[in-house]
C-alpha cells in the first residue's frame, strides 16, 4: 500500500498534537516557533524519516496509524538535533526563518532542545501504551539506541572542528553516527511498528544505515557544488566552514599531488576559509576527481541497500527503495 498525501496530512495533524500538548511553560514558545506551528505560510522539513518509517510500516502490512507515534517521537527528536545542531554551528537562519538560538538566545535553546527530547521519548512511550511490553521496549530501545549513537557521531563533528587532518575512515564513522543512525531508526522502527520480528526489523536498520551514508554524502556534494537555490546557503558553504566532507578526506587520502596540497594547506588552519581560498580548494577538488568519486560513492551505497533488501526479502513493493534512491542520488 503506497504512502499517500492523505496519510501524510494525517501524520503531520498527529504531529501538531503531539507538539500542542506541551504545557504552557517556558519551553512551549521556542519549541512552537521552531516548529513554526504559529506561521501558516512558513517552510517546514520534508519530514524525511517519518515518511521512510511509514513506508516500512506499510510495506510489512502495517496499518500507517500503527507508525504514528514512532514517526512522531522520530521526528521530535531529530528536531530536537537540529536545534543544538544550529548553536554548534553558529546557524542563524533555518527554512528562511531565524533559528531558534539566534531568536531566543542560546541558553534558552539548550533547554528548549533538552524538552523536545524529552518530549520525543513521552510520545512514543504514550502511543506505544496499547502495545505489548516486548514491543514497546524494543521500539524504545530502537529510538534511544539511535539518540545515543547520533550524538557520538555530532561529538566526532565537533571534534574534527579543530582538527589539522581527518583520515577517510574517522569521517565514515563520524556520518555513521550523525546521520546514518536516524536513518537506520527510521526503517527499524517502521518494522517494529508493523510488528515484525527482531532479526526482520534489524534487516531493515541495515538497510536504512547504509541509505544514510548515501544521504550524507550526497548532502557533502550539495554542501560543496550546490547551487544556492538548492541548499538556502552560499555554493561552497561547507568548504567555507571548513568542515571535514566527503570529497575533503576522500581527496587527502590520495596520494601526495600539488592539488592535494592546495587542500591539505587549506585545511591545516582552523576556522573559516576565506573566500577566495575556499574557491581554490573546490577546483583542486575538482581536478582531483573528489566530486565522481562522491557520486560513485551514492550510487554504490544505494545499491548494497537494494542488494541487502533483496538478500532478507524486505520492501517487496520497492516503495522504500523508490524513495530512498530519490533522495540519495546527486542533484547538483
Amino acid at each position: 500500500m503506497p504512502l499517500t498525501v492523505s496519510t501524510l496530512d494525517a501524520f503531520e495533524s498527529y504531529l501538531v498534537s503531539a507538539l500542542n500538548a506541551i504545557p504552557a511553560d517556558a519551553n512551549r514558545l521556542p519549541i512552537r516557533d521552531h516548529f513554526a506551528l504559529d506561521d501558516l505560510a512558513a517552510q517546514r522539513g520534508k519530514r524525511m524519516r517519518p515518511r521512510i518509517l511509514l513506508t516500512v510500516t506499510l510495506a510489512e502490512g502495517g496499518n500507517a496509524e500503527d507508525g504514528f507515534a514512532a514517526a512522531a517521537a522520530l521526528e521530535i527528536l531529530h528536531n530536537f538535533s537540529l536545534v543544538h545542531d544550529d548553536i554548534e554551528d553558529g546557524d542563524e537562519v533555518r527554512h528562511g526563518r531565524p533559528t531558534t538560538w539566534a531568536t531566543f538566545g542560546i541558553e534558552h535553546a539548550l533547554i528548549a532542545g533538552d524538552a523536545m527530547s524529552a518530549l520525543s521519548y513521552l510520545t512514543l512511550l504514550e502511543g506505544s501504551a496499547h502495545l505489548s511490553a516486548p514491543r514497546a521496549l524494543a521500539l524504545a530501545r530502537c529510538l534511544q539506541r539511535a539518540h545515543y549513537h547520533m550524538c557520538e557521531g555530532q561529538a566526532f563533528d565537533i571534534g574534527f572542528e579543530t582538527a589539522s587532518h581527518v583520515d577517510f575512515d574517522a569521517y565514515l564513522k563520524m556520518i555513521d553516527g550523525k546521520t546514518a543512525a536516524l536513518l537506520a531508526a527510521s526503517c527499524e522502527l517502521g518494522a517494529l511498528a508493523a510488528g515484525c520480528d527482531a532479526d526482520r526489523a534489524s534487516a531493515y536498520a541495515q538497510v536504512g544505515r547504509v541509505y544514510g551514508l548515501a544521504f550524507q554524502v550526497r548532502d557533502d556534494i550539495l554542501g560543496t557544488w550546490g547551487r544556492t537555490e538548492q541548499t538556502g546557503k552560499p555554493s561552497g558553504a561547507d568548504i567555507r566552514k571548513r568542515k571535514w566532507s566527503f570529497p575533503v578526506t576522500w581527496a587527502l587520502s590520495g596520494p601526495p599531488s600539488v592539488d592535494r596540497s592546495i587542500v591539505a594547506d587549506a585545511y591545516a588552519t582552523i576556522g573559516t576559509l576565506e573566500p577566495e581560498v575556499a574557491d581554490r580548494v573546490i577546483a583542486a577538488l575538482e581536478r582531483l576527481g573528489a566530486r565522481e568519486a562522491a557520486d560513485a560513492a551514492c550510487t554504490a551505497y544505494i545499491a548494497e541497500a537494494n542488494a541487502i533488501a533483496n538478500t532478507h526479502g524486505l520492501d517487496r513493493d520497492g516503495a522504500l527503495a523508490a524513495f530512498l534512491s530519490s533522495t540519495g542520488q546527486r542533484s547538483v
